[in-house]
């Protein structure tokens, strides 16, 4: 891809973005080819059926690594608070009155008791947390701001103590969240960093969240966002109608990557000078290692959307996707609220019965699969290979 003036606006860096891209989707299209690896991968079945495997990823990806707890118009006010328990360990998030997000785990430090109880990713309004157990009550900076019977507590060292924080960090409009640890974003994010920064989250309304359940391993429903192979014949009554199958256009940023997937019609183009090709919206399939998708899409020209797509494994063999649908920009109307929610029921519809119903029926044979069996991976399915190459490399172990 090519590089972008760093110093234009992130509107007129998106613009030039979608007419790269445009150009080489259509050029994709034209040909009926993708972008691919240097050839077929062989991985072990085991890799997604193994509890040891599935173990060290817990540890490793879910409790190490920057995660995405939401988007910083979830808690877009001072007094602001949330739950981010999906990674393992229950966790709050807020925005404290200095307007700075804070992440601390949900424990009173009195005998350990939740101090805030709800739905994940849904904001709460409480500028004070008060333990419903004993009402030690604590500030969104983790101060301990009220105790009642502290006397009972004085002379000893734990007695009087502030709430535990956890590494977090917001960074152009994402809340990132580390269970265990120092947080090292930028070395995470990388060379990521300018294409996530352009698309302006920090303006993105909250339109719309749920959460999608998949009795398979993470990994497999994982996949169903990283290849455009299975659009014809897993999805003929929806995106296999607008959209080429096995054409893709693929970009790598480190552990990340960027995947766009041109639609039908854009093979006509090839035949038009490119000054006579439509306006395009910028789009793509953004994956933030190692279990986010950003998917910033449009219904028509100048109407976009953004869907959040956050994948937290329970056990190796199910998972939850914590999902939600925002408005670049903000909600302009009644009708574009409508309009941004239907687009949220639609994709759960198709994601729940098609693509997570095939990954359940597909992790159910592996966990039958013979002893030696190997999952094969296409050089047309460079964005699973590299996944899997990734988490290998994270755990320390081989992909064998």
């Amino acid at each position: 891809m090519a590089d972008i003036d760093p110093g234009l606006s992130p509107e007129a860096r998106r613009d030039a973005a979608a007419r790269e891209m445009l150009a080489r989707m259509v050029a994709h299209a034209a040909a009926n080819q993708t972008d691919r690896s240097d050839g077929p991968l062989a991985i072990p079945a085991t890799l997604y059926t193994c509890p040891d495997r599935f173990a060290a990823e817990q540890q490793k990806l879910f409790r190490q690594l920057p995660l995405v707890a939401g988007l910083s118009q979830d808690i877009p006010n001072p007094g602001d608070v949330m739950l981010f328990e999906a990674a393992g360990p229950s966790i709050l998030v807020g925005r404290a009155k200095d307007g700075q997000v804070r992440a601390f785990r949900n424990l009173c430090t009195h005998r350990g008791a939740k101090l805030l109880l709800g739905q994940e990713a849904t904001c709460t309004r409480k500028p004070r947390l008060t333990c419903p157990f004993h009402a030690w009550t604590f500030d969104l900076e983790g101060k301990l701001i009220a105790q009642p019977g502290k006397a009972g507590f004085e002379g000893h060292p734990e007695g009087r103590r502030d709430l535990l924080p956890v590494a977090a960090r917001e960074w152009n409009g994402l809340i990132f969240v580390q269970p265990e640890g120092e947080m090292d974003l930028e070395s995470h994010l990388a060379d990521f960093a300018p294409v996530l920064s352009m698309l302006e989250l920090d303006k993105a309304e909250p339109v719309k969240r749920g959460h999608m359940d998949c009795a398979a391993n993470w990994k497999y429903a994982l996949d169903t966002y990283g290849e455009g192979y299975h659009f014809a014949s897993l999805h003929p009554n929806n995106i296999g109608i607008t959209h080429m199958s096995d054409v893709g256009v693929f970009d790598a940023y480190g552990r990340h990557h960027r995947i766009s997937f041109p639609t039908k019609a854009m093979a006509e183009l090839a035949v038009m000078p490119s000054e006579q090709w439509p306006p395009s919206d910028y789009g793509g399939v953004h994956f933030l290692f190692p279990n986010t998708v950003i998917f910033v899409g449009s219904v028509e020209p100048g109407k976009t959307f953004i869907q959040l797509f956050r994948l937290f494994p329970s056990d190796v063999g199910h998972m939850r996707c914590q999902f939600a649908v925002y408005a670049p920009g903000g909600v302009r109307d009644e009708a574009h609220r409508l309009e941004t929610e239907l687009g949220f029921d639609l994709t759960k519809q198709v994601v729940e019965t098609e693509d997570y119903r095939q990954s359940e029926q597909s992790f159910a044979n592996l966990l039958a699969a013979p002893p030696g069996f190997n999952v094969i991976l296409g050089s047309n399915e460079i964005a699973l290979q590299r996944l899997q190459r990734n988490i290998a490399d994270v755990l320390g172990v081989p992909l064998e």
